[in-house]
């Protein structure tokens, strides 16, 4: 192996939540440690991550103490402020790279840049006032969903339009950020895959999931998806496009409507996925130990399968069903250590067996 992080060495984290949390237990398997920096109090990685720095992503002092405490940096979600990455990388670097955090940053630039690629998504045009916003209805139509081209997420910064009708209320719901309308695409179900690419160009994928959404937010991913065997191929080699075009180093995660054309692409995540989850209790090296591989220079996993599982979020008030879903046999529950439990936030995940591949 060559260009491999040395035993012992820091992986620098931009982001404290439950991804990082989990990236941080896998680098200790792995036999490195892990630096946390998050603007938050508390962050669930804090529990279990060597060193963690609570500090805006906008402090230069913090972040050039930061670089200079760890060996590499990756982040555990994509709205990391362009000046925390610039400072940073002056000092080492940034796994994945800053064109697929440039990309993913925004919703306009992310479309495009997946047509450019040859792949098909759903019709979209980009809404800064009214008078776009009605070019856009008059080009898509309606039912159509307008959503902001940053910061989105789990439903947040979205707005639907079932007539035209419902332009003004949908703008001003966007507030003055710039904003994309997106038409709606008949799909059966969306399946998601999660593959990787490590720093020699490799890529490795693992099983594409199908996911099941509720309010905007993951519910459950079950594994195997419903696919057929040119249409599991076709996504797979679709993600790998993707990662080869991005010059990708890591792991993403890369969801798709499954429609009687085709596959289409919905949107990409430059960082381990929720409805990657599942290969936790699924394959011998799950998403979080693929990706440590990944930017630390090592081999990929192959992500093969050896058993199908259901994976379901724990949300909310969910975490009461702890003790019942313990008794369950064949249940893997991960929880992440946050004391509080509100309508919308994740609180774990629990991996239920249900057969062998």
């Amino acid at each position: 192996m060559t260009d491999v992080l040395a035993p012992g060495s820091v992986i620098g984290i931009l982001g404290g939540g439950q991804l990082g949390r989990m990236l941080s237990v896998a680098a200790a398997r792995l036999g490195y440690r892990t630096h946390i920096l998050e603007p938050g109090a508390n962050p669930p990685a804090a529990d279990v991550a060597h060193a963690v720095t609570i500090a805006p992503y906008e402090d230069s002092a913090a972040l050039e103490a930061f670089a200079r405490s760890v060996d590499i940096v990756t982040y555990e979600f994509e709205n990391i402020p362009t000046s925390a990455l610039d400072l940073l990388e002056a000092y080492l670097p940034i796994h994945p790279n800053r064109r697929a955090l440039s990309v993913s940053q925004d919703r306009l630039i992310e479309k495009s840049f997946l047509r450019d690629s040859g792949l098909a998504t759903a019709p979209y045009a980009a809404v800064d006032d009214a008078v776009d916003l009605a070019e856009a209805i008059a080009e898509i139509g309606t039912p159509a969903i307008l959503k902001t081209r940053r910061l989105g997420y789990d439903g947040k910064g979205q707005a639907r339009l079932n007539a035209p009708g419902d332009a003004d209320i949908a703008l001003a719901a966007m507030g003055d950020n710039p904003a994309i309308l997106e038409g709606f695409v008949e799909f059966s179900h969306e399946v998601s895959v999660i593959a990787a690419r490590g720093l020699s160009g490799e890529v490795a994928a693992f099983d594409p999931g199908e996911n099941v959404h509720e309010g905007g937010i993951l519910r459950t991913t079950i594994v195997p998806a419903r696919l057929t065997e040119a249409q599991r191929t076709d996504a797979i080699l679709l993600a790998g496009k993707i990662l080869n075009a991005l010059q990708y180093v890591g792991v993403m995660g890369v969801e798709l409507f499954v429609t009687a054309k085709g596959l289409i692409v919905n949107e990409i995540a430059p960082r381990v996925h929720n409805s990657g989850h599942w290969t936790q209790n699924g394959c011998a090296v799950d998403q979080f130990e693929q990706h440590i591989r990944a930017i630390a220079g090592w081999p990929l996993g192959d992500g093969s399968r050896h058993s199908d599982v259901l994976m379901e979020n724990l949300i909310g008030d969910d975490i009461g069903r702890i003790p019942y879903i313990a008794q369950e046999a064949n249940a893997a529950i991960h929880l992440y250590g946050k004391a509080e439990a509100r309508p919308g936030r994740k609180m774990g995940h629990v991996n239920r067996i249900t057969g062998r591949a």
